[in-house]
């Protein structure tokens, strides 16, 4: 059964809590004693104001601790021997939230005031004035609320972070199941297209040597199988890569750049800015762009030059691809990637991306990766 479904809003269970307390100390002050010296009315609003102010605990934890210990100082002026008890939720909030610190600090001068107030405003054998500070703020009680509170932050911690973990265990269980099914997938076709392939190669053979003029559809589909099976041997070198050689990065694009001349497409590498190390992810990402941008520009651009920028900025990394071939609006993706793969991997990073054609012709393709608190 979910616990949670018939649980109260915090905002309701943060009044419920503040009006309770308000009461708890307006009856407590009521049927006590009656202060001496006419300060019954300003007691009883201190009372109230420091049980309501838990209303707003969440929201802002010292600001109710600050109320709360000055309602507890003015309570003790004021002639009453109440428990602060508004205080002790108070401490409890804070250290809930995190601010310890602030509460031991906060906790130990609110003793001496309370302290200082009792020998101004009452007097006494000075046993009797440590005696009535002590009754306002017990410390017993003190430091239970400091661990009720210190409990609560650990427990929430350890659930947010057990919550974390499941999530990244998801995504990576769902990452490996794509994994397996995208190689699966690549297996098949890449059966079915070497037997397309083959046939095709056949019957091509077959009807030259008769001398025959081949069918247009037959030569179409030949080429298309010959396509078809470098960019799925490529794919299956992507697909691998990441259970046989160690992932490319940045060090990498030098030579890949230095790779794709040797195609005939004059390619030139630019760095710009100072370089620094970037997290893994960024890396890879880089790689595969400059990969993915200049395989679209050797296979469909019908470009002689692109240029390739890498651009180490402040908190970012910015990769820029140019070419002065002609643009196609519907580039063929390869490495299982292809324009909107790329997309996808830059948005997992936070980062931008935009591609289009060039004003002075060619195309472009231009990234923004976050280099702060990647992975």
């Amino acid at each position: 059964m979910d616990k949670g479904r018939f649980a109260l809003p915090a905002p309701v269970t943060d009044w419920a809590i503040a009006v309770g307390v308000a009461v708890l100390l307006l009856s407590t002050g009521l049927s006590g004693p009656t202060p001496a010296g006419g300060g019954e009315l300003p007691g009883y609003v201190l009372l109230a104001a420091g049980g309501l102010a838990l209303a707003a605990r969440r929201r802002a934890p010292l600001v109710v601790l600050a109320v709360t210990g000055l309602s507890a100082v003015g309570c003790l002026a004021a002639g009453f021997e109440v428990l602060a008890v508004s205080y002790l939720v108070a401490v409890y909030g804070a250290v809930r939230a995190g601010h310890r610190a602030v509460a031991v600090v906060a906790s130990v001068g609110l003793l001496a005031v309370l302290h200082l107030t009792a020998l101004v405003f009452h007097g006494g054998p000075a046993r009797e004035v440590v005696a009535q500070a002590r009754s306002t703020l017990e410390i017993a009680w003190l430091i239970a609320a400091f661990a009720a509170g210190e409990a609560v932050r650990q427990a929430e911690r350890r659930a947010d972070e057990a919550e974390r973990t499941r999530e990244e265990a998801a995504r990576r269980r769902a990452d490996e199941e794509r994994l397996r099914i995208a190689r699966e997938l690549h297996d098949s076709l890449t059966h079915q297209i070497s037997v397309i392939k083959v046939q095709s190669e056949v019957a091509v053979h077959v009807a030259r040597r008769r001398g025959e003029q081949v069918p247009e559809p037959l030569l179409a589909i030949h080429e298309a199988g010959r396509e078809a099976s470098r960019e799925l041997r490529a794919t299956l070198e992507a697909l691998r890569d990441d259970d046989t050689t160690p992932p490319h990065g940045l060090d990498h694009i030098a030579n890949l750049v230095e790779g794709f001349r040797t195609t005939g497409l004059e390619t030139t590498l630019t760095i710009e800015g100072h370089p620094h190390a970037v997290p893994a992810a960024v890396g890879r990402t880089a790689y595969r762009i400059v990969q993915e941008s200049l395989t679209n520009v050797a296979r469909h651009a019908a470009a002689t030059t692109a240029s390739v920028l890498v651009d180490y900025r402040p908190g970012a990394l910015a990769i820029r691809v140019d070419d002065n071939g002609k643009d196609t609006p519907h580039p063929v993706p390869t490495l299982g990637l292809g324009l909107l793969g790329m997309r996808e991997r830059v948005t997992a990073l936070g980062g931008r991306l935009r591609t289009g054609p060039r004003g002075t012709g060619g195309f472009t393709v231009q990234a923004e990766l976050p280099t702060n608190g990647a992975s």
